[in-house]
């Protein structure tokens, strides 16, 4: 081959490297615009001209949400929004609830927002030993909330807490997921699984065994019935434990529980007063005792027949571990607790006090 075909030749694997270099080089800076163009999509101002709430249902896809928020008009580009979530690795983080999408609001932003769950703040707080009677009422006066509540739920199935909350959501959906959340805590804490639930409710469990119980306590519903009682005798974290402990010891012995709140109970069956003087509208009465009930502790020796209320998580654990001592007696000191004594005669003392502070209230 002549000097001048090695050149020729020389000069076409050359063509076909530069082709090589131009194309990658193209393909970058290519790559680099699409970026550069998606990126001013992702984090310009949005189409929304006025708030608008959007609701991200549980278990809805990042591209389900990218629909329905293109759907009401609220991103311009559902397909810019999947891509900016899976750059950013949100595409399966964004978190349901209710969302106030404002005007403008670029899909970065919403997507943030969700990722983040700045929801609504639509919440309803429901407190450690409302009777389920006093649940409902509450939840009937949340105007945001929707629909009637057809049959009370069963005493002590219903887990006390802070939930969140669209608006116009059914009542009955926010009992639900308080009953879901009681089997969620009790059941595992009973040593029961909660894949043998199927379809079933809590109050199918109300009689299976609660392997974890201290004695003479057996199945789930004596644990919620005991953790009722703990609920409504006291208030103070630090006394429960103490308090589950004197009932525990107190159902050993044999001895009733006499305790004013299943008596209450028995009375007016959780259909608690709402007025500020207290469940039964009054004070309790030394007659009311002689009540023939079940529900009676001061007749009846042993548990109720049922729970008395809805218990909070920290009573069921002190039911489930209560304090070990001689304690067999309490009363009210005046101060918010409860002064606790081993003989009658000590009790005895501590009442004579407590009537003294009372007295001069």
């Amino acid at each position: 081959m002549t000097d001048e075909g090695k050149k020729r030749k020389l000069s076409g694997g050359q063509f076909i490297l530069g082709l090589i270099v131009y194309s990658s080089t193209l393909a970058v800076i290519l790559a680099a615009l699409a970026f550069w163009w998606g990126s001013m999509q992702f984090t310009k101002d949005g189409p929304a001209t006025e708030p608008t709430l959007f609701v991200v249902e549980r278990g809805s896809s990042g591209n389900q949400i990218a629909g329905m928020l293109y759907r009401d008009g609220l991103i311009e580009d559902p397909f810019i929004f999947q891509i900016g979530m899976t750059v950013m690795g949100q595409h399966t983080f964004l978190k349901a609830g209710e969302y106030e999408i404002q005007p403008a609001m670029s899909a970065h932003d919403i997507m943030w927002m969700m990722a983040e769950g700045k929801t609504v703040g639509r919440r309803v707080t429901v407190r450690e030993g409302l009777t389920s009677f006093e649940v409902v009422r509450l939840l009937k006066g949340v105007e945001n909330l929707s629909g009637e509540v057809a049959k009370v739920p069963a005493e002590g199935v219903l887990m006390p807490n802070t939930y969140d909350y669209q608006k116009d959501e059914p009542r009955s959906k926010i009992l639900q997921r308080m009953e879901d959340a009681m089997e969620q805590t009790i059941l595992p804490a009973c040593g029961i699984l909660l894949e043998k639930m199927g379809d079933a409710s809590l109050t199918d469990f109300m009689d299976e065994e609660c392997s974890t119980a201290p004695a003479p306590l057996k199945t789930v519903g004596d644990v919620l019935i005991l953790a009722s009682i703990v609920e409504k005798e006291t208030a103070v974290a630090a006394e429960r434990r103490t308090v589950a402990g004197v009932f525990v010891n107190r159902l050993r012995k044999n001895i009733a529980l006499q305790t004013d709140p299943t008596v209450i109970y028995a009375l007016n069956g959780g259909k608690h007063k709402d007025d500020g003087m207290g469940p039964l509208g009054r004070r309790l009465l030394r007659k009311d005792l002689d009540v023939d009930s079940p529900y009676n502790t001061y007749k009846y020796p042993g548990l109720p027949p049922g729970p008395i209320a809805n218990p909070g998580e920290a009573s069921i654990r002190a039911v489930l571990d209560p304090e070990e001592h001689d304690f067999i007696y309490f009363v009210a000191d005046g101060t918010g607790g409860h002064a606790f004594a081993r003989t009658l005669s000590e009790h005895n003392a501590n009442v004579a006090k407590w009537r003294k502070i009372r007295k001069a209230q």
